[in-house]
């Protein structure tokens, strides 16, 4: 039996009378008829007896009223809370940590603005954990900085990123305008850990320019990287986003070096199979 039946079932009990029930529901009579003559052969009772063309319910007419009236009701509120949850709902968002420090902050706040009934949930961690969280289905979009290795991820730019060597004032380095490449080969460098894009963008470019680096320090973030420079344990190649206040403030100079951009893109992923629901959409879209 389908709800349809049941819609009709109820609105000929509304009005004890075939006729008029066909007429709010824009049916024929016949079939209202039909309908009910359905429902008392699927459940092998009488519905209603009709004596003198008038309209009666039975003991099982009446049960069934109350539970084809529950359905209805149920049916109503899967409807409203459904539709409900096509504007509302959760974006699990997982951000590598210059994004999450520099970009997703501001966006965030945008997006709710926009979309009050959405919660924006947000993970920050490294590329390469990221790619996991994704993996794992713990998290629904990504937002890094790296390069990401499953063939199970979708991915697209969406915004262009350009680390700088910063170093401290006190710093050799300060002096110059541009540092020549050979000359990084003689500092020690403050760098994050392993699956980092901002490492992983540092060494290709260390490397497609045939030159070698001296680890003194492995981090986790930024801030802890530009603690450790600013107080001349050596340099690093970071985000310039990173680093606008401590450059403003003179905690930090900001150094090019001569013929090496260290270029990247930061990157939107997220499952080829996930569901896009309409809040990711829109955060989609507003990325």
């Amino acid at each position: 039996m389908t709800l349809r039946h049941y819609k009709i079932f109820v609105t000929v009990c509304d009005t004890m009378n075939m006729t008029s029930a066909a007429e709010q529901l824009y049916m024929s009579q016949s079939a209202v008829s039909q309908s009910v003559a359905e429902l008392e052969g699927h459940y092998g009772v009488r519905l209603f007896e009709r004596l003198s063309r008038k309209l009666y319910l039975t003991e099982a007419g009446q049960k069934l009223l109350g539970y084809a009236r529950q359905m209805i009701r149920m049916d109503s509120e899967v409807e409203s809370n459904m539709k409900a949850l096509h504007q509302s709902g959760t974006v699990r968002v997982g951000a590598s940590v210059t994004v999450g420090a520099c970009v997703l902050p501001a966006l965030a706040a945008d997006f709710q603005n926009r979309n009050p009934l959405v919660n924006v949930e947000v993970v920050e961690d490294n590329t390469e954990q990221i790619e996991n969280l994704i993996l794992q289905d713990r998290v629904d979009l990504g937002l890094v900085e790296g390069e990401v290795t499953s063939s199970d991820l979708f991915s697209r730019p969406f915004q262009n990123d350009e680390l700088v060597l910063i170093c401290s004032p006190s710093q050799r380095f300060a002096g110059c305008q541009d540092v020549e490449p050979k000359e990084l080969e003689q500092e020690s460098f403050i760098i994050r850990e392993k699956g980092s894009g901002t490492r992983r963008t540092f060494e290709d470019r260390m490397t497609e320019h045939n030159l070698t680096w001296r680890v003194a320090w492995t981090c986790n973030n930024a801030d802890t990287i530009k603690s450790a420079v600013a107080a001349g344990l050596g340099v690093s190649v970071i985000s310039e986003r990173a680093v606008t206040d401590e450059v403003k403030s003179g905690l930090l100079l900001a150094k090019r070096v001569r013929g090496i951009t260290f270029q990247r893109t930061f990157k939107l992923i997220y499952h080829k199979n996930k569901y896009i629901t309409e809040p990711i959409q829109q955060f989609i879209k507003l990325l």
